[in-house]
């Protein structure tokens, strides 16, 4: 069943909880939460696409034999289509458009200057024979396929080195139906790692938008090595046992943008990653200036944001704000482990709503696995200027597990007007970290117990000068 994303945002009431501070911290604290004011500098890159636009030649499917029935197979038909309409790449792009119907194919490629527009009785259906997805080099940053060595497959729509691609429509369907994926992968039966359902490589200017993806195999959309990316209001769906199922990862990617989407999904709602152990070293391209806004959605075996476990090309400038997760496993995560090199820094969280989630805020620093045993186990990753603020939550059973790795760097993590109704009797658990806080309670772990007030807020990321002058007044 499809999720109305009009339902996705219904609000969620939570219930008045009474917060107890020593009162000499409490004085302090109000005095300058009173006059600060939080800037988000340039607090999003986002921009209003128009996936309608005009596109000065347009074909439908159906002019190169394809059938609408479920059955028929179509990549044939996908792939002459694009072919045809390559040759209007130069002349304003083109369009292709997908009437209602059920229509059967293997992996196809996009083209640059080229909108694929879906009926909204349209449904793209992923072939159920592997033969039908060929298996593709792996990624440089990743030096093998990501479940096994070798290859992997290729993504259900793949395209590479394109510019201005738009994937869109009238809330049309993608469906991976990757049911025998996760089968094979189960039974331990796959040759190559199981393909993403929508894969952008090495590409400028790309919308995906007005969808509902389905069932992928393996993560949904994986843009990687792409700059200017928006993804706007989509719906991603996939049981919450399906192994993997990402909703959006960018991964090696900047300047990315999303908002309005609805997911839920049996891993990691949005994963943001930069590549594995060594090879993502050596390949250095950070993922950074990623904005995330009006997200909801749950799962029961990964996160709702999660950076990592692959971040060794770094990542930073992440911007996530009007969250909404619940019946979810974990909120927010960082991953990571002894090998992966890289960093996080300079993330800014914030307006974050919680209900039923086992873990609200969590630092997992033993992601062990590695692509081979080339990786230099000496390669710390570090984790600096995370800020948290403005968060609520109901029927949380652990507030954080914040656990960083001993002789390494996790440092600058700031908590800010947090309130968690925790049922667990250890709220915190926390280890290997360094930072500060500000209203959080449950009260938090003694390692971020100093104030962020007044002496460190510029030690947290995106917090403005709270020193005016009425604000000193008060102190005097």
């Amino acid at each position: 069943m499809i999720v109305s994303k009009a339902n996705a945002f219904k609000p969620f009431m939570l219930k008045s909880k009474t917060i107890s501070f020593q009162m000499v911290n409490v004085l302090l604290v109000v005095v300058f939460f009173s006059h600060i004011t939080w800037a988000v500098k340039g607090s999003s890159h986002c921009k209003q696409t128009d996936p309608g636009e005009i596109r000065p030649h347009s074909v439908t499917i159906t002019e190169f034999g394809a059938v609408g029935d479920g059955v028929t197979l179509n990549t044939k038909a996908f792939q002459n289509a694009i072919f045809y309409l390559n040759s209007f790449a130069d002349k304003g792009g083109a369009k292709l458009f997908v009437p209602a119907g059920r229509w059967l194919t293997g992996s196809f490629d996009l083209i640059s200057h080229l909108t694929l527009w879906l009926d909204k009785d349209a449904v793209i259906l992923g072939s159920k024979n592997p033969d039908d997805w060929p298996v593709v080099d792996p990624l440089p940053s990743y030096g093998r396929g990501r479940e096994l060595p070798g290859g992997r497959h290729r993504s259900l729509i793949y395209g590479c080195n394109l510019t201005d691609v738009i994937i869109t429509g009238d809330n049309g369907t993608i469906n991976g139906q990757g049911s025998v994926w996760w089968n094979w992968f189960r039974s331990k039966t796959l040759n190559y790692t199981r393909p993403h359902l929508v894969e952008l490589m090495n590409s400028t200017g790309v919308v995906i938008s007005n969808l509902n993806f389905l069932n992928s195999p393996f993560w949904t959309i994986h843009p990687v090595y792409c700059s200017r990316v928006t993804v706007q209001n989509v719906t991603i769906l996939a049981p919450l046992d399906s192994p993997n199922t990402d909703g959006i990862d960018p991964d090696s990617s900047d300047d990315v943008c999303i908002e309005d989407c609805y997911i839920s999904t049996g891993d990691d709602l949005i994963a943001i990653k930069s590549g594995w152990d060594e090879y993502g070293i050596s390949f250095a391209r950070p993922s950074t200036n990623i904005f995330i806004r009006r997200l909801t959605g749950h799962n029961r075996n990964g996160s709702g944001i999660a950076i990592g476990s692959e971040m060794s090309g770094g990542v930073s400038e992440v911007h996530a704000e009007n969250l909404y997760f619940f019946d979810s496993s974990t909120a927010i995560i960082i991953k990571t482990a002894p090998g992966r090199g890289g960093y996080v820094r300079n993330i800014y969280i914030s307006d974050v709503t919680l209900a039923g989630v086992d873990t609200a805020i969590r630092f997992n620093s033993n992601f062990s696995e590695h692509p081979d045993e080339f990786y230099d186990p000496n390669a710390l990753p570090v984790i600096e200027r995370i800020t948290v603020k403005d968060v609520k939550g109901d029927n949380i059973k652990v507030a954080g597990l914040l656990n960083g790795i001993e002789r390494d760097s996790f440092r600058h993590l700031c908590l800010l007007n947090i309130t968690l109704n925790v049922t667990s009797e250890s709220p915190w658990n926390c280890s290997y970290i360094q930072g500060y806080s500000a209203l959080v309670s449950p009260e938090t772990c003694e390692p971020l117990k100093e104030s962020i007030y007044p002496k460190h807020y510029s030690d947290c990321y995106h917090l403005s000068d709270p020193l005016h002058n009425s604000a000193l007044r008060h102190l005097s």
